[in-house]
């Protein structure tokens, strides 16, 4: 089993790497199918199921479809061009995606949101559609995204996750049992055997460079929402509250009395302004998912600019350990909050980050094991339940309460000696259980929890 870390952590826009990023990729496949077909098309359609209906308007999954269709990508978004885009669109009801010529699209009769039965292979699924002069549908995909901007086609999911086409990596595990073998016989990290793996497949320097990317717009992404304030789009009319929050930590600087906890605020303030950004459709890394990115670069963050000893030069450990630890959660489990609820978003990207803060401070490949366990047994049963489809509320905070979460995950861990009661491999399949037995309505659909029980406009 191979799971990039490029793959683990992608550059996107907000609020959602399921509903927003997914939809987009999954459409600029559609189109890829298109190119590649005999048949001459005069336009497209799209259905929407599941999650990607109930919370698809919270989420922008329409306007994603939308975009990804008339040819926009995550990681190359640029959002005034999108926006004159759907403008011209709603206003000409067509599309002309490179190579495509120009295709009949009617947002309003061309994109359907059914409310119905979710489709059978995943609580995110979606339906694109090619059709003749005549209006016929003549090409026909279903797509599932299957969180952190992961999507595969009707007949990919149909193989298995363990679908692994690219050549041998040196340390092939699957589970963390096996990563601690591989560790021990080896003698190397879980961030060396992980780098190992990553160099075998896209080199030494892609990895470098990669590792510097990812880093840099986890970071720009935390700067801006500390320097933004104002309401939240959506309806809700949330305040942003990370900058005003991160003013008064820094006017309390260097006060004798400032009290040992205030370090909470730190990581909570660097979390909320990440997931602030990712609300408001901003540039942000799946970490492992967009509703879940403020965790691992609040940690990050929190180490460099509050631990003695941290260095940027380890960056790539944290996130090549982090990685490993995400892969592991996502190919035995879930990280899709439609299909485990919150414990597969937030709950990973704890235990991702506790792995790595663990690793950079000295952990040994079984305490960087327990830490991740620490964190994510502490989020089991946590359900998916945004107001009104939206990343905002509980979302936000969440990230915060994920990172002091970590932060004390890894500190247990490196109190210890690695020996421990339940395994993480023990705890990533009780998650999987438990999302299992979620009632569906605690399932990123808002049909359920906080979603229904407070105010929502």
């Amino acid at each position: 089993m191979f799971l990039s870390v490029f793959e683990m952590f992608k550059v996107g826009i907000g609020p959602s790497s399921s509903h927003t990023m997914g939809p987009m990729v999954a459409a600029a496949k559609f189109l890829d199918i298109m190119r590649a077909s005999p048949f001459h098309f005069a336009g497209v359609k799209a259905s929407l199921h599941g999650s990607l209906a109930f919370t698809g308007v919270g989420h922008a999954t329409d306007r994603a479809t939308i975009l990804g269709l008339a040819g926009f990508l995550p990681d190359t978004y640029d959002h005034e061009k999108a926006e004159t885009a759907l403008t011209q669109i709603h206003q000409r009801h067509e599309i002309s995606p490179v190579s495509l010529g120009t295709l009949k699209f009617n947002p309003k009769e061309d994109l359907h949101f059914d409310f119905g039965p979710a489709l059978p292979g995943h609580a995110n699924g979606m339906i694109l559609m090619a059709t003749d002069n005549q209006g016929d549908v003549i090409l026909q995909e279903t797509f599932y995204s299957i969180g952190g901007g992961f999507v595969v086609t009707e007949d990919e999911l149909t193989a298995g996750k363990a679908t692994d086409e690219g050549d041998p990596v040196p340390y092939p595990f699957k589970s963390a049992a096996e990563m601690l073998q591989m560790a021990e016989t080896s003698g190397k990290s879980i961030a060396d055997m992980k780098r190992s793996n990553e160099i075998s497949r896209g080199g030494a320097d892609n990895l470098s460079k990669g590792c510097a990317r990812i880093w840099q717009v986890m970071n720009d992404c935390i700067d801006r929402g500390l320097t933004h304030d104002g309401t939240l789009p959506g309806g809700l009319n949330v305040r942003r509250r990370a900058k005003s929050i991160h003013d008064a930590l820094m006017a309390e600087r260097g006060m004798n009395l400032t009290a040992p906890h205030t370090i909470n605020d730190w990581m909570s303030a660097y979390a909320m302004a990440v997931n602030e950004e990712n609300a408001a459709g901003g540039q942000v890394v799946t970490a492992p998912t967009n509703g879940a990115a403020g965790v691992l670069p609040s940690v990050i963050r929190y180490w460099l600019d509050h631990v003695p000893g941290a260095t940027q030069s380890r960056i790539d450990e944290f996130l090549l350990t982090s990685a490993a630890i995400g892969g592991l959660v996502k190919f035995n489990a879930s990280i899709s909050g439609a299909e485990a609820g919150c414990q597969a978003e937030v709950g990973s990207a704890s235990a991702m980050a506790a792995a790595g803060l663990c690793a950079v401070m000295g952990g040994t490949p079984e305490q960087v094991e327990n830490a991740a366990e620490i964190a994510l047994e502490h989020h089991l049963g946590m359900t998916c339940d945004p107001v009104k489809g939206l990343v905002q509320v509980p979302c936000i905070e969440r990230n915060g309460l994920g990172a002091v979460k970590a932060v004390s995950a890894a500190s247990l861990a490196l109190r210890g000696d690695g020996e421990h009661f339940v395994p993480l491999d023990a705890c990533i399949e009780t998650m999987r259980q438990i999302g299992e037995d979620m009632h569906e309505k605690y399932k990123e659909t808002s049909l359920g929890g906080l979603a229904v029980n407070v105010p929502n406009c």
